[in-house]
């Protein structure tokens, strides 16, 4: 299933992480582990914000993506399920 991951990350965690070094880390490793067909970053609310789209079929894995996130930047996380264009209409 194609999942949309959206994390946001809160202004005084984001600044130290980007000064110790850990923000590009987390985020890289989160990339890496969901194996990412396509991740996008800007602001939300004048937060860091990620978009990270991928597929995933065993939910049991949420925890090992998920936890990094909390654990590194104190980020509030989302998921759902998403469909390109091409599901939309094979479902319709």
């Amino acid at each position: 299933m194609r999942l949309m991951l959206k994390f946001t990350i809160p202004v005084e965690k984001g600044n130290q992480a980007e000064r110790d070094g850990t923000l590009g880390k987390a985020i890289e490793a989160l990339v890496k582990e969901v194996n990412a067909e396509a991740a996008y970053f800007g602001l939300e609310h004048g937060k860091r914000m990620g978009i990270v789209i991928f597929e995933e079929t065993d939910q049991a894995r949420m925890p090992k993506i998920n936890e990094p996130l909390f654990a590194a930047l104190d980020a509030n996380i989302e998921i759902q399920p998403v469909l390109t264009a091409e599901d939309l209409q094979r479902g319709l």
